[in-house]
């Protein structure tokens, strides 16, 4: 078995396991987190297939089964529905055993425009790096949206997602060479800003924020439809 498998299966399976824990009752929402994991990933794998073919990023054939489609690894696809499982149940495990806990409105405000600032100059001073422009741009593009719709998962999602990024910072370490002797995942440093958190690109921090929070903000429109 892969060592990008187990990953993917030992980040998925116990957020999965406690998801049926009776106070919490994660499951009962299992149509509306589903089908916006599914609908995030797809923009996500197209996004993914684009750069692997370009040579933004690859994956090395040690940890993998060896089974492609349309050119990412298997474990690949596999990544864009147990991480976001796993991370979302995070997000919703804190609001429902911490209702009260959430940054105010207008500091969340502050946090959110200024990041689309810094997130809007440094993608247009490097339109040149592929990787680190469209992260920047399309995660610019949800802060937008969500502070115009005056998005109220918001200001909890800054909460929880330094929380995910532990686990985050974990999974993504490996697969990125920490503990290993090569990277699962590799990635082009010309298409990238170079600066690594040990040795996860900084972008990917921006890459996770998009994907979580998009889904999120699917979510939470779904559970309005079916109220």
């Amino acid at each position: 078995m892969s060592l990008y498998l187990l990953l993917n299966l030992a980040s998925f399976s116990i957020p999965f396991l406690y998801s049926f824990e009776k106070r919490m009752h994660f499951i009962q929402w299992w149509k509306e987190v589903f089908l916006s994991i599914v609908i995030v990933a797809t923009f996500f794998i197209i996004w993914d297939i684009i750069f692997t073919m370009n040579g933004v990023w690859g994956f090395n054939e040690d940890y993998l089964i060896g089974i492609n489609v349309f050119s990412l690894p298997i474990e690949e696809w596999l990544f864009f529905i147990c991480i976001p499982y796993a991370s979302l149940f995070i997000h919703y495990a804190f609001k429902h055993f911490f209702p009260t806990i959430s940054i105010p409105k207008r500091i969340s405000n502050f946090i959110t425009i200024s990041l689309i600032m810094v997130l809007l100059i440094v993608a247009l001073l490097n339109f040149n790096k592929a990787y680190t422009f469209y992260n920047y741009i399309f995660l610019s593009a949800l802060l937008i949206y969500s502070y115009l719709t005056k998005n109220k998962e918001l200001p909890i999602f800054y909460i929880t997602f330094l929380i995910i990024l532990i686990p985050f910072v974990i999974v993504n370490g490996i697969l990125t060479g920490t503990f290993i002797d090569e990277p699962v995942v590799w990635y082009n440093n010309s298409e990238n800003l170079g600066i690594r958190l040990g040795t996860i690109p900084i972008e990917d921090a921006g890459y996770a924020f998009t994907m979580l929070f998009g889904s999120i903000v699917l979510i939470e429109l779904f559970k309005k439809k079916r109220l």
